[in-house]
């Protein structure tokens, strides 16, 4: 199935963006590990988190998470303090995605995994027990969901854990959001060091909980603002925080630099408000970015920044290689058939400096099982006049919404077989 998508004349709309799969997804482990815990209210209905959910609402000796390479790691790490045999598996290409640093992790904590098919990739079988904990040293430069699948487990240790993290620690403010979760539920978790976590053995407190929305998906929405050229246009956005833990809640300043603001109508609460983005005159000539601690925003503005004109280059992408794709090269063979050549010379980095090429007739964009393709190049249309997504359905592993919403906003999609 292929959607072809064309532009409104005018955006003036209000969207309620998907809960937060980031916090649901942690929030829903440490629920489990809490005695007599309380299911979190507003939690995600993306893909990703229906897998948790059904793993610890309809148990059953083999796991099937899918794509969610989140669930995969959270999961084995909850799985192996769970009592009895598991396996856990996924799709094709989550057996293709690298679990080793993390199985071996766990194995030197004390726990019983093995692996069913290759070496240091899924599917596991896990065998629960109690594990003591101690002090662990990981790579912090490979996923951050490997660090964060330990400190929530932490706290059920008998002694507790110390995690020293060597190299570039990616992602921190996942760690950090982590840190924040684990704090809401009662547990004292403390960076001890710039690079070491101490978390003492403890129990997590039974309480309510509810999700803010996504800081992540919001930034489709900035980037249609960015591509428009109607200065009266405007997206309002609800259920968000103004001082958000999510990591990505730094899309508001990114793209302040292409010349959308954000204004809340709370300004610093606590509880969820409604944001409004409105667009302005841009006056940025090139983008130069590290997206170490933000690596789920760059393909929004890998697509965006040459449309738009923008020479960019991007540093700190390491970890888009083993996502639900390669997304580097994913992104320079979609953004080549639009005639944008993007050059990547350097491991985690990738530019674009106004080359151009011949683009291709009607070119259709594979998404490649991969969400943020299908999300980051549909608000293209804007500038293209049109563009046609394959396999749309894939935005449902975290915005199932996001085609409903643009019809909304005055997106007309037509579908084709």
């Amino acid at each position: 199935m292929q959607y072809i998508i064309t532009p409104p004349q005018h955006i003036d709309t209000r969207i309620t963006l998907p809960a937060s799969k980031s916090v649901s997804n942690r929030a829903l482990i440490v629920q489990a590990l809490t005695k007599e815990g309380i299911l979190p209210e507003n939690l995600s209905d993306c893909d990703d988190t229906k897998v948790i959910l059904q793993a610890f609402s309809q148990p059953s000796d083999v796991i099937d998470i899918k794509a969610s390479g989140t669930a995969m790691r959270f999961l084995t790490a909850y799985l192996c303090l769970s009592q009895g045999e598991h396996i856990i598996t996924g799709t094709e290409r989550m057996k293709h995605r690298p679990i080793k640093i993390l199985v071996d992790a766990l194995r030197y904590l004390g726990a019983d995994i093995d692996y069913i098919g290759n070496e240091g990739y899924p599917p596991l079988r896990i065998r629960g027990r109690e594990l003591e904990g101690g002090q662990l040293v990981i790579p912090g430069n490979v996923s951050s969901q490997y660090v964060s699948a330990l400190l929530m487990i932490a706290p059920i240790l008998t002694k507790g854990l110390d995690l020293k993290l060597t190299g570039e620690i990616v992602s921190r403010p996942y760690i950090d959001l982590t840190l924040h979760i684990m704090h809401e539920f009662g547990v004292a978790a403390e960076w001890t060091n710039f690079d070491t976590i101490s978390v003492k053995p403890q129990q997590y407190t039974r309480r309510t909980y509810t999700i803010e929305n996504d800081w992540t998906a919001s930034s489709y929405w900035y980037e249609i603002l960015a591509l428009q050229d109607d200065l009266d246009a405007e997206v309002v956005i609800s259920g968000l925080k103004d001082g958000s833990r999510q990591g990505d809640a730094a899309v508001r300043y990114i793209f302040s630099l292409l010349g959308i603001k954000t204004n809340f109508a709370r300004k610093n609460a606590e509880g969820l408000t409604d944001a409004t983005l409105t667009r302005h005159t841009r006056m940025l000539n090139r983008m130069d970015y590290d997206f170490i601690n933000h690596p789920d925003l760059a393909q929004t503005l890998i697509a965006a920044c040459p449309v738009l004109g923008i020479p960019f280059h991007f540093t700190g992408l390491n970890s888009l290689r083993i996502k639900e794709t390669d997304r580097i090269e994913a992104m320079k063979t979609e953004m080549a058939k639009l005639g944008y050549v993007l050059q990547s010379r350097n491991e985690g980095e990738l530019s674009w400096e106004g080359e151009r090429c011949e683009p291709v007739s009607l070119p259709v964009i594979n998404t490649y099982e991969d969400h943020r393709m299908a999300m980051s190049f549909a608000p293209l249309a804007i500038k293209l006049g049109e563009i046609r997504i394959d396999h749309p359905e894939v935005v449902t592993k975290s915005y199932p919404h996001f085609w409903a919403d643009l019809r909304s906003a005055g997106f007309h999609i037509t579908e084709v077989e």
